[in-house]
């Protein structure tokens, strides 16, 4: 079970630009001293632009620094991440080397939103970061027309492996088109080029179920995902809100989903009593620790909590 910790970081006007929520965790072991969590906060218009903070890996409650300068910008207008970016997932490739996954945010007209997915490069150890591409590296194709968003990446031996939330479309809710999504495979030789075979890993349990943000490790020989789940017409801290859950599997394809195994539950009151979602999930110090969003979809802050 994971035992709860509680909050660690939150946002309430700290700067011009960072207004409010402290959107998806994306962490990262910098060093055996220290966790870098990458998220996202939102400024005056709502946009999200990527930042981090460092806390102490043996004990996550200790902050150690709070960055204060976007790592990313918006795009150029009319690119897929002009509207905001949302930081997803994060690989090692050397001791300076870092590739961040991110979600690039698109206004729409009769849908809210599109999304996609970009790749920026670091060179720094995590400072500094370069888009690698004006252009999205996962975008939405042929057979998948909506959009793409939330890319889990590791490297494994010589192959790269994503899972990511692809849209299969919208439903009207109170008059207006809520999105739909579920979580699908790619995989790649190289980290920017991905192949995908429009393999479904983790379908909806129910209909109009959404599952998205997926979070990987490989333990014991298996793949071990948490991920997000909601409802399509009451999941803004309603009943359908988003929660966390697991699936195990032997290749990375193939899923078994039980989600009463995620460990975690809504507390009774607080943060994260109406709302459970993004997680990112590492090993330190030979311990499973989570990261994750609570109530507001990151409104309240980010917490943690440790395997036991």
């Amino acid at each position: 079970m994971w035992q709860k910790k509680g909050r660690i970081h939150h946002i309430d006007h700290y700067n011009d630009w960072m207004v409010s929520h402290a959107c998806v965790p994306t962490a990262l072991l910098l060093n055996e001293d220290v966790v870098r969590i990458y998220y996202a906060p939102r400024n005056s218009e709502g946009r999200s632009i990527p930042t981090y903070i460092d806390v102490s890996a043996k004990n996550p409650e200790e902050v150690l620094y709070i960055h204060d300068k976007p790592v990313l910008e918006p795009g150029e207008l009319g690119t897929f991440d002009d509207g905001g970016i949302m930081p997803c997932s994060v690989v090692r490739l050397s001791e300076t080397c870092i590739y961040l996954y991110y979600v690039g945010w698109n206004a729409s007209v009769l849908v809210p939103y599109r999304n996609a997915i970009g790749l920026a490069i670091s060179y720094d150890n995590g400072e500094t970061f370069e888009k690698a591409f004006p252009g999205a590296i996962v975008e939405r194709n042929r057979d998948e027309p909506f959009f793409t968003a939330s890319p889990c990446v590791i490297k494994h031996n010589d192959q790269w492996i994503m899972w990511y939330a692809s849209s299969t479309g919208f439903v009207i809710s109170d008059g207006k088109p809520e999105p739909l999504y579920e979580i699908k495979y790619a995989h790649s030789t190289d980290g920017i080029n991905w192949v995908r075979p429009n393999i479904t890993c983790i379908p909806p349990a129910e209909k109009y179920q959404c599952t998205a943000r997926p979070a990987v490790i490989i333990e014991d020989g298996k793949y071990k995902m948490w991920f997000t789940y909601r409802g399509s017409f009451d999941y803004r801290d309603g009943k359908e809100s988003y929660r966390i859950g697991y699936a195990e599997s032997e290749d990375g394809i193939n899923w078994n989903r039980n989600d009463a195994q995620s460990g975690i539950e809504f507390s009774d009151s607080g943060w994260d009593s109406t709302m459970q979602t993004y997680p990112s999930v590492i090993v330190a110090n030979n311990k499973k620790i989570l990261f994750y969003n609570g109530n507001g979809f990151g409104k309240t802050g980010i917490g943690f909590a440790v395997w036991e």
